[in-house]
Formats: C-alpha cells, sequence, structure tokens
C-alpha cells in the first residue's frame, strides 16, 4: 500500500480542478491510500469526495496540522499549490514529492508584456502530469463535486415561480475585475424571459437585491442565502449556467452543465476554462478579444488599474442573452 498526500489549500475552484488528480490516483495504483490537506475554510469542496480516504484541515494551529501529519508516515507528498507554505510542509515531512508547476513567470510575461507563451494545456492535465512516476493517466471523466444528502435544496427553498426551471447565474468573484457589472446584470435579467437565481456570497447580496429589483418575481436574489454546497446544488438543478470566472464555474462543469463563461481581466489561455473531460457538453466562451491591456492580472483586482473596465465593459448584454436563447 502506498500512502499519499495530495496538498491544495484553496481556493473552491482550484480544488475542484484537482478532482482528477484524486479520483485517477485512487482508481489507478493499486490499494492506494489518498489523503487531501486543505484549509478549513474550503473543508466543504472536497469532504464528501469518496476517493478521498482521509481529510486533514489547516485551521488555528499550524504546528497541531503538522504533528498530525507527521504521525501518518505518508510514503509520496503530491504538492498541487506549491507555495512557500506547502514548501514547509514538504520539508518537514521528509519524504518524496512531486510539485504543481505554476507557470509563474511565463505568466508575469503574459501580464506584463502581453506575450503569450503559455503551453496549451488545460490546468488539469499539469495537475495530473504530477503523477507521471506513477503511471497515472487522465481518465478524461472530467472534474468531481460531491454534496451530502444534508446540503441538498428542497424545493421549497426557491420560489414557485422556479420549479420548472432556472438559469443560474454566478454573479460573485473574487476580484472586482473579474465581475460583470451590475448594470448589465440588470439589462440581461430584465430581458432574458426566463426565471433566474442570482448566485454569489454574502457580499453580494446588496448587487443580487439591486439585479432582483428589476423583476423579484422572475429574478430571485440567493446570494449569501445558502452555503456552499446548498448554491452548488443549485446549480446542478439548474438548466445551464451563466458565470463570472469563478469556483462556481468549475463546480457547474463538473455536474456537466452548460456554462456561458465571462470573462475580465483573466483570459482562457491561462488553462482553467471549464473543463468536461472528454464529455460533449455546449459551453461558450464570452469575452473581449484583442485588448491592449489584457490580462492585467493572473488573479485581478478590486477595480480596473486603468479606471475603463473594458475587458467587461465591452461584452455586450446582447450576445450573453443570445448564447442563453442559443442553449435554452
Amino acid at each position: 500500500m502506498s500512502k499519499f498526500l495530495l496538498i491544495r489549500f484553496s481556493s473552491i475552484g482550484d480544488i475542484v480542478l484537482t478532482t482528477p488528480v484524486i479520483r485517477c490516483l485512487k482508481k489507478q495504483v493499486p490499494d492506494a491510500q489518498v489523503h487531501f490537506l486543505v484549509k478549513d475554510s474550503f473543508r466543504s469542496v472536497v469532504e464528501h469526495n469518496p476517493y478521498v480516504d482521509k481529510l486533514h484541515v489547516w485551521a488555528h494551529s499550524w504546528e497541531l496540522m503538522m504533528h498530525e501529519l507527521k504521525e501518518e508516515n505518508y510514503d509520496c507528498i503530491i504538492d498541487l499549490h506549491h507555495n512557500v507554505k506547502t514548501l514547509r510542509v514538504r520539508k518537514a515531512l521528509k519524504v518524496k514529492s512531486f510539485s504543481f508547476h505554476k507557470l509563474n513567470v511565463e505568466k508575469y510575461i503574459y501580464t506584463s508584456i502581453k506575450l503569450n507563451i503559455l503551453p496549451k494545456v488545460h490546468i488539469v492535465d499539469r495537475y495530473l502530469a504530477t503523477l507521471k512516476s506513477f503511471n497515472v493517466k487522465n481518465d478524461d471523466a472530467g472534474l468531481d463535486y460531491f454534496i451530502a444528502p444534508h446540503e441538498e435544496t428542497k424545493r421549497q427553498d426557491i420560489p414557485g415561480s422556479h420549479y420548472a426551471g432556472y438559469i443560474a447565474c454566478v454573479i460573485g468573484a473574487a476580484h472586482g475585475t473579474k465581475r460583470w457589472p451590475v448594470e448589465k446584470w440588470k439589462e440581461f435579467a430584465r430581458q432574458m424571459d426566463h426565471p433566474i437565481i442570482l448566485l454569489g456570497g454574502k457580499e453580494d447580496a446588496a448587487n443580487g437585491k439591486e439585479i432582483a429589483s428589476v423583476d423579484d418575481i422572475k429574478v430571485y436574489n440567493a446570494c449569501g442565502k445558502f452555503s456552499l454546497n446548498e448554491s452548488a446544488d443549485l446549480v446542478k438543478k439548474s438548466k445551464l449556467v451563466v458565470s463570472n470566472d469563478t469556483g462556481l464555474m468549475h463546480i457547474a462543469a463538473a455536474f456537466k452543465k452548460p456554462v456561458i463563461s465571462l470573462w475580465g481581466n483573466t483570459v482562457p489561455s491561462f488553462g482553467m476554462y471549464p473543463y468536461y473531460g472528454d464529455t460533449a457538453v455546449s459551453n461558450t466562451i464570452l469575452q473581449t478579444a484583442k485588448l491592449w491591456c489584457r490580462p492585467c492580472s493572473k488573479i485581478g483586482y478590486d477595480k480596473c488599474p486603468l479606471g475603463h473596465f473594458k475587458c467587461m465593459q465591452k461584452i455586450e448584454v446582447d450576445d450573453v442573452l443570445a448564447a442563453v436563447k442559443k442553449r435554452l
């Protein structure tokens, strides 16, 4: 038996994108024991994954976490985060390890001088490359996301007007330059002749209220009202998903939902677009092409550093409406 520790501390989308590594390692390496280390705030993303034999969390005490890890006597560490903190873990455990290559230099060149030398490879395949020594192959089954029955939403959790089906619109994102503007969402909601559920965290609730104000029967503001896994369940039960580049976009892909993704300061060529494996799912990427300042960051900013925010402002409501209606 081989005992593996996989590390990915954060965040939602990045953890979801590691799930093919978890599954393929567990299914293809005989008698593999797979443990996963994550920040406590993101444990719900992976805690119900049946391919994880044991979950470790970094919560309040680094020392307690390290004590627990040392007790496990791992054979190998698969570092899917590759930062200073994961290097500390690897040095302390003193076992064989393999690290994910983050391509930070290539991303810096792309964001600073707009020269794209990134490999045309999805991040899932780059994650899986850490398992090459174990002859683990991509099974092309896509991403995984598992929700416990007690975290599933109930019929009465959403308005009766949405029982026959709805579009899930993910209006939130960790950074402002990844969010399609509220005025754009309002116009989309105003013109869309189909029930809509707005999804996001508590920090998106005010924007959700403003968007829903165009028609509070057709548009249900669920931002901040549900847990992550309950929101994921609403994604799972939707007809299709319109989303910024954020974690729920990847969860939608895990459920094989059609996704219309809206890209601001980040670009799909970073290798983190919706991933379906070999399953044919219709999805659309909407972005402002040939914009000299884009991409401006591999992560994002609170506000456009140049003040114009053309990357999102130039994604037209009519184009989003057309993409949705084509798939409905």
